[in-house]
């Protein structure tokens, strides 16, 4: 019984001198890797409101006269493109946002004519649905 004391004891003490032994820069970064539930809180909501924005902007791109014009006339159902690009995840969806801003850009500029956007719209709405089908 003495023993098991002892062994007790000593596991204590080589365990409190263990956390002396670890360096306080060691702990100090640790503490600098923590990140603040209110911080974790500001990034998730800044998130969500750039994947809405991005929702938004692709699709009032999509849902243009010109638009579903040119899907019906690539005999895609424009609802259906609509509809899926909810289902992108954030990376696809800023890109594709990107890409639209930068064609209605270009052709308010007269960068690119009617017929150059339309051809970009047809891509993409297949390129929505290819990856939504490919997920």
């Amino acid at each position: 019984m003495h023993s098991a004391r002892f062994k007790v004891i000593r596991a204590l003490t080589a365990a409190v001198l263990a956390g002396f032994a670890v360096p306080q820069s060691v702990v100090a970064q640790a503490v600098d890797h923590l990140v603040s539930p209110s911080d974790l809180q500001k990034a998730a909501v800044g998130a969500s409101q750039q994947r809405q924005q991005n929702l938004d902007t692709l699709r009032a791109f999509l849902s243009s006269d010109k638009a579903t014009t040119a899907m019906k006339s690539a005999h895609m159902n424009p609802q259906q493109v609509t509809e899926a690009v909810g289902s992108l995840n954030d990376e696809e969806l800023a890109q594709l946002a990107t890409r639209a801003n930068t064609a209605q850009n270009d052709f308010a500029a007269g960068n690119l004519d009617n017929r150059e956007l339309l051809i970009i719209l047809v891509a993409v709405a297949a390129l929505i649905l290819i990856i939504v089908a490919v997920h």
